[in-house]
């Protein structure tokens, strides 16, 4: 059981350019429709893996390469998932 949050968003961008651009359009939807703006956010220079600490949501934002990498569907694999939009990709069998 995790205590620390309520959900993992992980989702990837084909580039760096494009992780840094699905930062930026939850970070303004975020601000825009919820009034808020992430606690901590990590990795957004190199834009390999941004990390969005919104507390109850943490969102992870990654290249491909470096997913496929850290492999937290992987990590995480007994917890429940949703798909949400877009092409989802189901927890890896371990």
């Amino acid at each position: 059981m995790i205590t620390y949050t309520d959900y993992f968003v992980i989702c990837s961008g084909r580039t760096d350019r494009q992780v840094k651009a699905i930062h930026d359009a939850i970070n303004e939807g975020m601000k825009k429709d919820h009034g808020m703006l992430p606690r901590r956010v990590e990795g957004l220079p190199e834009a390999h893996w941004v990390l969005m600490d919104y507390l109850d949501v943490l969102v992870h934002v990654f290249t491909p390469d470096t997913r496929e990498y850290y492999r937290l569907e992987q990590l995480w694999g007994e917890a429940p998932a949703r798909a949400v939009g877009g092409q989802a990709q189901p927890a890896p069998t371990v």
